[in-house]
């Protein structure tokens, strides 16, 4: 995989190209993730960027992983999160630290994957929720899943993570195919 920092930059974009066409009726559509609608899944991703901004900069994030992070404002809430991470994760040294996650600490590289994995993931759900695939960077799903079947991902397929992997149709979107290995049922 090419730079992961390129690559979370790339996700960033992404994320906020399908963002930016969610309209308040779109937030209560049924999303990916099984139980979630569009609201509960942006809450997640805006939630996700403001926790790892925070542990790369050392600061108290104000906020649990679910807890509302969105308020009255989504579109705002999401572009803050994400000025707040593009620069947490271009801060000097940031692969060379740990960082403590709810599971756990990891080293500097696989946390940048594992916010990649976020990123890439919870923009594809909102994609498919709001009918803007289009917008999913096909190239850096496909880069990810590479990744992702080349290790031992059993560890990460527990409640509240991920679940078993599903079968994506032949000839599947990268998206569509990494979504599915993730356990969404599509």
């Amino acid at each position: 995989m090419t730079d992961v920092i390129d690559v979370i930059d790339r996700a960033l974009v992404m994320a906020a190209d399908v963002v930016g066409g969610i309209t308040g009726d779109l937030l209560a559509a049924p999303a990916p993730c099984a139980g979630w609608d569009v609201r509960t899944a942006l809450n997640h991703l805006v939630g996700g960027m403001r926790i790892f901004a925070a542990e790369l900069d050392g600061t108290d994030a104000g906020g649990r992983h679910e807890d509302d992070w969105l308020g009255n404002d989504p579109q705002g809430a999401f572009g803050a999160a994400v000025d707040l991470d593009r620069a947490a994760w271009h801060r000097p040294g940031v692969l060379e630290k740990d960082v403590r996650l709810g599971f756990g600490v990891v080293p500097g590289p696989m946390a940048a994957l594992i916010h990649l994995t976020e990123l890439l993931a919870h923009g594809a759900d909102l994609a498919v929720a709001t009918g803007r695939e289009a917008l999913v960077d096909q190239a850096a799903c496909r880069d990810l899943l590479a990744v992702m079947r080349g290790m031992d991902f059993g560890a990460f397929r527990r409640p509240g993570m991920f679940g078993p992997e599903r079968h994506a149709p032949d000839g599947a979107a990268p998206h569509r195919e990494l979504l599915a290995f993730l356990g969404r049922d599509l």
